[in-house]
């Protein structure tokens, strides 16, 4: 069974850092792409960025310079480093694969 866990959401100040982890089993991790999309209030999904399996990434323009993605293949692990937060990045952060699936998301809010 495909399982995506996310977590190290929460509240932060505009600026601020966060950094999310995705833990993937049931799947070779390792040889799928993996991406992170976000869900705004009242608003549809949608991408953030992408890693393949060679480690080759891609950003939407305005989180470009502000957020690194990253994998450690060696644990099954994804990550998104969000640097500069603001407002607007406010949204549940998911992870997904590169077979559509996706976990249950992680809250981040960026409010002073």
């Amino acid at each position: 069974e495909v399982q995506l866990v996310e977590s190290g959401g929460g509240l932060v100040q505009p600026g601020g850092s966060l950094r999310l982890s995705c833990a993937a089993s049931g799947f070779t991790f390792s040889r799928h792409y993996m991406m992170w999309v976000r869900q705004a209030p009242g608003k549809g999904l949608e991408w953030v960025s992408t890693i393949d399996n060679s480690g080759s990434t891609s950003y939407r323009d305005s989180v470009k310079g502000r957020f690194t993605i990253s994998r450690d293949n060696a644990k099954n692990t994804l990550y998104l480093q969000m640097n500069s937060l603001e407002p607007e990045d406010t949204a549940v952060y998911y992870c997904k694969n590169g077979g559509g699936q996706r976990g249950q998301g992680t809250q981040v809010t960026v409010s002073s």
